[in-house]
């Protein structure tokens, strides 16, 4: 399957917004390549960015592979990208807002009522309550595929605890620290002021009984956890408390984290733990993560928890295939960025046309991530094959299926040189009380296997930088 090179041929003219990386490539010897890749790996092995991978007990803690080469768009294909990614988080928002107060959207038949009522992440405690400025979805990481030369798609959506803006900004400083000449060639928009958009994103929304200096705090379920990395580099980067469980109490609907002060009070809480785990009184009764009490302070309206509970209904897929018709419905406006074509497995056709294709499909469980509880048809054995089609007529609502996409490649350094590799983007979408902030770029995600479309880091996929030209 033929597809995309963003750079287009090394041989031939490549597309103009690559013209100047192919002549440092070009002109670079290949040992300088090798040096610079040891530096960067060094670098991140200094500073500590590793991904821990549950399950692997050979390699629990490892480094995600940096690709030196960066992914290079131009203003206008960002444009397009960045108007798509506006209108559709406004939507999720404006969805979110609706399914736990009016449900227009399931009178109207927009949704199906029990995509959302049977949904192991609608939370039944969160009808009726009014959020801070009513903002559910205050970060996003909306994940995009490209196809040609002007068609990008929406692969999924990721509303619950997004992760990877750590390795975006990390993988920006590596290449400024090692690569200056090329920054003074072009001209790349900055990403350094996410943590400020960031901040400043979560301050507005803090709860009317806030300060007028609202007090924000970042809750990580701790050490263990994978993504503690990411989230002790952003409580660094936002200038606030990285607090655990045991550092907060609730009093009289209030959160208050403990200080060498005495206790000081939490507007804004920006929660990297899953709905599940954050009140024992709620939702698990055997949660060590949670703050007893943090619920009946979120719904009496005394602290912002971001994202909100609640949220992770837009990362089912299943939902992500009617977000086309959520956009119109509560926009009014065709969608700027398409949903990739997917077949619905509750569906009798669909489930019958699936059944009938699965070596050239795509299947996703509904509650999957990661790039786990998937079936790559194209590359997928018999056995796995014929696994998936009992799993399929076993539990068919549980599953989505879309065609192969042939993701566009960029150039990667591989160990036998500079050869295209598949890829995906993350961009990291802001909402506050003033409205969308989207910083120039994203992570860009590489499959460094030749030929495979998996870009996960839990599967051995790598990361570049992702240059937006201003110029």
């Amino acid at each position: 399957m033929g597809a995309f090179d963003e750079m287009g041929p090394m041989a031939a003219d490549v597309r103009e917004a690559y013209a100047g990386l192919k002549r440092w490539l070009e002109a670079t010897p290949r040992d300088v390549f090798d040096t610079r890749r040891s530096q960067a790996e060094l670098f991140f092995r200094r500073i500590g960015i590793t991904f821990a991978v549950y399950g692997d007990n050979e390699a629990a803690e490892r480094l995600i592979p940096f690709d030196i080469i960066p992914r290079v768009l131009t203003k206008p294909e960002w444009s397009i990208v960045e108007r798509g990614l506006t209108q559709r988080v406004q939507a999720l928002n404006m969805f979110l807002a609706d399914i736990y107060s009016g449900q227009e959207c399931i009178k109207a038949g927009v949704i199906p009522a029990d995509l959302v009522y049977r949904n192991p992440h609608y939370r039944l405690e969160m009808v009726d309550v009014a959020v801070p400025h009513g903002v559910y979805c205050h970060i996003a990481g909306i994940d995009i595929v490209r196809v040609d030369e002007s068609t990008f798609y929406v692969l999924e959506d990721n509303a619950r605890t997004p992760s990877g803006v750590s390795y975006m900004l990390e993988n920006r400083e590596v290449m400024m620290r090692l690569f200056p000449e090329l920054f003074a060639e072009h001209r790349v928009a900055p990403i350094e002021n996410y943590a400020d958009s960031l901040l400043s994103s979560l301050r507005s929304v803090a709860p009317a009984s806030a300060s007028r200096d609202p007090v924000v705090a970042l809750l990580t379920p701790g050490q263990f956890n994978s993504a503690y990395y990411e989230h002790s580099f952003l409580a660094d980067k936002l200038g606030v408390e990285l607090v655990e469980s045991s550092d907060l109490i609730v009093r009289d609907d209030v959160v208050y984290m403990r200080t060498t002060e005495g206790p000081k009070r939490v507007d804004v809480l920006y929660r990297r733990i899953d709905d599940e785990y954050l009140d024992p009184l709620v939702f698990r009764p055997d949660s060590v993560l949670g703050v007893p009490g943090l619920m009946s302070a979120y719904q009496a309206g005394n602290i912002t928890l971001a994202n909100a509970v609640g949220t992770g209904i837009s990362d089912d897929k299943a939902v992500y295939t009617y977000m086309p018709e959520i956009i119109r419905f509560f926009t009014g406006e065709e969608p700027i960025l398409s949903n990739v074509p997917t077949w619905r497995c509750r569906e009798r056709d669909a489930l019958g046309h699936v059944l009938d294709n699965l070596h050239e499909l795509v299947v996703k469980e509904v509650n999957g991530s990661g790039g786990y509880g998937m079936l790559v048809g194209p590359h997928a054995t018999r056995a796995e094959i014929e696994e998936f089609r009992r799993k399929l007529k076993r539990d068919p609502d549980g599953f989505i299926a879309q065609p192969t996409l042939a993701l566009s490649t960029c150039p990667t350094f591989v160990a036998s040189g500079v050869a295209p590799r598949h890829v995906d983007l993350r961009p990291f979408v802001l909402t506050g009380a003033d409205g969308v902030h989207i910083v120039p770029g994203g992570l860009t995600r590489v499959a460094l296997k030749e030929g495979s479309l998996v870009v996960n880091s839990s599967q051995g996929g790598g990361t570049k930088d992702t240059w937006i030209l201003d110029g």
